[in-house]
């Protein structure tokens, strides 16, 4: 039985019991072959309860659709959409493990893309039409208008342009989050004007995805929460790269070149670039502001230090413990957040308008500052591009970082070249492992060389690395690679499962 009292408060649209059904009946509306755009960004704001429907009925009668997301799902629903064949096409981004096999394995055919883009594609009609959209909604407004819950990522654009949508009132959402998010969609090309976010904290929308009531098909209520976070507490070596990074901005501040307040900051998600914010907390600057993607724990550890004054994104990810405390006690952040469209808070024009500082990880780079962010041995998806190449292109400062080795040392993550590349040396500024920074600003590939096997480079790689770029520069070029030689580092991993005929201990083993 629901409680009056609550819906009044949740659902202000008059006609909304009319709407009302089961998850299961909702899931009954989408068909085989459909085009559906579903909420969720980074485990946060996902619809929960209809796309389980959908992998339940589609064990009983099969049926395959295109997905379109913000970003990936929580509470394991790409994992069951995939044992469940539900997925023929998935897009722009995803971290299960096992849609992750599908993907590699060509059951699932994934475009990955650069988070900015996906509903651009769609608006201007280089995408399927969505025939269904299913967000999940805190509230639904007196004009039907869907207020998010803890992700934006791409639901207002989905849920204008779907022929149809789906509504998953969530009441375990709190309803603190109505007046957080700032919804604006830009104008269609070539007349569009000019985007008006000038801070992190401009507000140039409406706190609602405003819809035309007529397309809501079904109302569902749920109460089911987010899925924790998966980030990891910082650790030895990430502090080191933290430090790192501390030191470079003090040196930068000292030149003139940033105020004690830097720049805003974006970071990817996951637990190194997490970690290496939360180490700001130690340094000597204040009044900092941070125009992002996803809002993690450590956006609320430098919220709490009071270095942090305002933080825009499109998304909030939160561990278990660091979730009891913010979801509890959201009115004390309320005035210092906006959640956002990730067509926004990943906009190019925006990032470089406001001169962002980027922060993203790297799952590998080489000695000339190409860096890899999907893809192990050039050919098996990790994860996707995300929204790194939004901002590395057009940040003030391109940072990367990434520890030296993985794999307990068996893999370098810097090698000779790049097996595939998401992020040329012309968009990397700065690259950070726990052993050093390497600042490529201004310098030649030759010279990019040197500084990153140095700085960067775990020790017991560095002899090799020196060893190939020295008979790489005596066959000339203005990049030197031995194309016999280049991806060399990765065919051993193929072959022997590690990269360690190229490390000093193994050469000792060896003499």
């Amino acid at each position: 039985m629901l409680d009056e009292t609550i819906m009044a408060q949740r659902c202000r649209w008059a006609p909304w019991q009319s709407k009302l059904c089961t998850a299961e009946q909702a899931a009954a509306h989408i068909k085989n072959g459909m085009t559906v755009g579903m909420s969720g960004f980074t485990r946060a704001g996902e619809a929960k309860a209809v796309p389980l429907a959908l992998a339940e009925m589609a064990a009983k009668e099969p049926l395959s659709i295109t997905l379109m997301t913000g970003a990936s799902l929580g509470n394991d629903l790409d994992k069951l959409l995939t044992e469940a064949n539900v997925l023929a096409r998935r897009m722009p981004f995803q971290v299960d493990s096992t849609l992750r096999r599908a993907i590699n394995d060509g059951r699932v055919m994934f475009m990955d893309q650069h988070l900015s883009e996906t509903v651009e594609l769609l608006r201007n009609q280089q995408l399927e039409k969505l025939d269904l959209a299913i967000v999940e909604a805190c509230a639904i407004t007196e004009d039907g208008g869907i207020v998010p819950t803890t992700s934006v990522g791409n639901s207002a654009s989905y849920a204008i342009l779907a022929d149809k949508v789906i509504i998953e009132l969530n009441l375990s959402a709190p309803l603190a989050l109505e007046g957080l998010h700032d919804i604006y969609i830009p104008q269609m090309r070539p007349t569009r004007p000019p985007i008006p976010v000038v801070a992190p904290d401009s507000r140039i929308g409406v706190p609602y995805i405003p819809i035309d009531p007529a397309k809501i098909l079904a109302i569902v209520i749920t109460d089911k929460s987010d899925s924790p976070s998966t980030v990891l507490p910082p650790d030895q070596d990430t502090q080191r790269i933290a430090d790192h990074l501390i030191a470079f901005f003090t040196q930068e501040v000292e030149q003139g070149r940033l105020a004690p307040s830097l720049l805003p900051l974006q970071a990817g998600i996951g637990t190194m670039a997490n970690a290496v914010m939360s180490g700001l907390a130690d340094g000597p600057f204040e009044h900092l502001t941070m125009y992002s993607e996803v809002l993690q724990d450590s956006t609320f550890d430098l919220l709490d230090a009071g270095k942090l004054d305002f933080a825009s994104g499109c998304s909030i990810t939160l561990s278990e413990e660091r979730g009891k405390s913010v979801w509890n006690n959201l009115d004390a952040y309320r005035d210092r957040l906006i959640l956002r469209p990730q067509e926004l808070s990943n906009h190019p024009g925006i990032v470089r308008r406001l001169g962002i500082i980027a922060v993203n990880t790297a799952l590998e780079a080489d000695i000339y500052g190409n860096v890899n962010s999907t893809h192990v041995c050039g050919t098996r998806m990790m994860n996707g591009i995300g929204g790194s190449g939004d901002f590395a292109r057009n940040a003030q400062l391109s940072i990367f970082v990434t520890k030296s080795v993985a794999k307990g040392g068996d893999i370098s993550s810097f090698v000779p070249f790049a097996s595939h590349v998401d992020h040329t040396e012309h968009d990397v500024d700065i690259l950070v492992s726990e052993h050093g920074l390497a600042d490529l600003r201004g310098l030649a590939p030759r010279e990019r060389a040197l500084v990153v096997i140095e700085q960067c480079a775990d020790p017991a790689y560095r002899p090799a690395l020196r060893a190939y770029f020295e008979e790489a520069s005596g066959r000339g070029g203005h990049t030197p690679h031995c194309l016999e030689q280049a991806l060399s580092w990765h065919l051993a991993v193929e072959q022997e499962g590690n990269m360690r005929r190229f490390s000093i201990d193994e050469l000792a083993e060896v003499g």
